[in-house]
């Protein structure tokens, strides 16, 4: 037996502050957002208007009156239609029925091209306020006696459509059987899912409305380290609209969040739990990332993340269109980590790693061979031993392409190698041999 698998080599104790641990700003679960509590307002009490004697109206102060109207009424027409004509030029018609809307707000040149110009901090807020929405989910729960309760979330997201489509984090809307959408002007929506990705973390939600306001797309990759941004969302699922700002600390950080390797924009504007899904904006009020994680421990603050809008435009326009995000390849079986002695106990093996724990029926995986309970070993000749590096090692893959993987069955090394086809969601996707083994 690997002296470095035995129970005896467990690693105790946890993460240090070298070794933060990177997670989703989920809110805590079970919690309803309290109500506000109605305060009426204190009115004195009107006091009747003094009435003064009328006086009768005489053809002689007739004529200068009907004169002053008149007067009154060109000036005020001409100062209106410039006014009008002067804010016609200036905001943008926003149409409706696309897909998505890389709309630039009013920041434009004079060719009509995206043009940057940095705002101050309140102008920010005034111009993506009406974009970011707060989010609250629902989930049928079961617990233990098998009794069933209603578990609560919250999040926030942004509307990217004048007709109603929005963007937000897939462990926003994780199996949520309701997702209700607050505007910024208190307007409440039932929203329906349109498609979701688990490994980039984005999911795409309509709801029922017209004539919203959606967020400028601005560029991630345009991002300096040092330049300012500002974040708005719903922390703690209570307060939404909340702004903070603060600076891009790193571009295309990689870190590991649920088994999922992800590149994100790093900054260390406050990010709460309830930030989930709500924007990060540029100083000219341009959509560049999309809030997804924070880390959390001692001695550890200011470190936010998010999923830069490059990245997710891509994956947006697949769930719009698709539902799913395309040329994405599928293994065709799930992998299992097996790294503490209850859960090698509960699976009935005596090493701990990386196994496999299921495989779809009929797949491609099936067919070429493998089996639920396989022990990996390397994966493309290289060693691996947890889900983020197999995941890795896949995800690299394009469709077509093969994919060699040592595993060990029965005390015997085995290579198996496996063309690569493109992922589709099924309706019920069947597994063969569940665990335990």
């Amino acid at each position: 037996m690997d002296q470095n698998n035995t129970y005896n080599n467990i690693p105790e104790g946890a993460p240090s502050a070298e070794q933060p641990i990177y997670h989703y700003t989920r809110p805590e679960q079970n919690v309803a957002p309290e109500p506000p509590v109605y305060q009426p307002p204190q009115y004195e009490a009107p006091q009747p208007p003094q009435k003064k004697p009328e006086k009768p109206l005489t053809k002689k102060a007739l004529i200068p009156l009907i004169a002053g109207v008149a007067a009154v009424s060109l000036v005020l027409g001409l100062v209106g239609g410039a006014l009008g004509a002067r804010l016609w030029n200036k905001q943008e018609v926003i149409p409706e029925g696309t897909a998505v809307v890389y709309q630039t707000a009013k920041l434009k040149d004079a060719d009509g091209k995206t043009a940057k110009e940095t705002l101050a901090i309140p102008e920010v807020a005034e111009l993506v306020k009406d974009s970011v929405v707060e989010i609250t989910t629902e989930q049928i729960v079961t617990g233990s006696f098998m009794q069933q309760y209603v578990s609560e979330g919250a999040g926030s997201g942004v509307i990217i459509t004048a007709d109603g489509y929005l963007v937000t984090n897939h462990h926003v809307i994780e199996g949520a059987t309701n997702i209700n959408v607050r505007l910024a002007d208190g307007k409440e929506y039932k929203a329906k899912l349109i498609g979701s990705d688990a490994k980039t973390d984005l999911a795409v939600i309509k709801i029922d409305a017209k004539e919203l306001k959606p967020a400028a797309f601005g560029a991630s990759s345009e991002l300096l380290v040092g330049e300012e941004v500002v974040a708005v969302g719903n922390p703690l699922g209570k307060l939404g609209g909340t702004v903070t700002k603060g600076i891009i600390s790193a571009l295309d950080r990689e870190i590991t969040i649920d088994n999922t390797t992800m590149r994100l924009l790093q900054t260390d504007t406050a990010i709460n739990p309830g930030n989930s899904g709500g924007g990060m904006f540029n100083t000219s009020g341009q959509l560049v990332g999309v809030i997804n994680a924070k880390s959390a421990g001692e001695e550890i603050e200011g470190l936010g993340f998010a999923i830069p809008i490059d990245t997710a435009k891509a994956v947006i326009e697949d769930l719009i269109g698709h539902g799913y995000v395309t040329g994405r390849v599928d293994p065709g079986f799930v992998f299992v980590e097996i790294n503490d002695t209850m859960t090698a106990m509960m699976y009935r093996v005596n090493e701990l790693g990386l196994y496999i724990s299921s495989v779809a029926d009929g797949s491609d995986a099936e067919k070429a061979g493998f089996k639920s309970g396989d022990y990996v070993l390397k994966i493309e000749g290289e060693e691996v031993s947890t889900e983020a590096e197999a995941n890795a090692a896949i995800d690299g893959k394009k469709v077509g392409e093969t994919l060699t993987v040592i595993v060990k069955r029965n005390g015997k090394e085995k290579t198996i190698t496996l063309t690569l086809s493109e992922y589709t969601p099924q309706e019920e996707e069947k597994q063969t041999s569940a665990f335990p083994f």
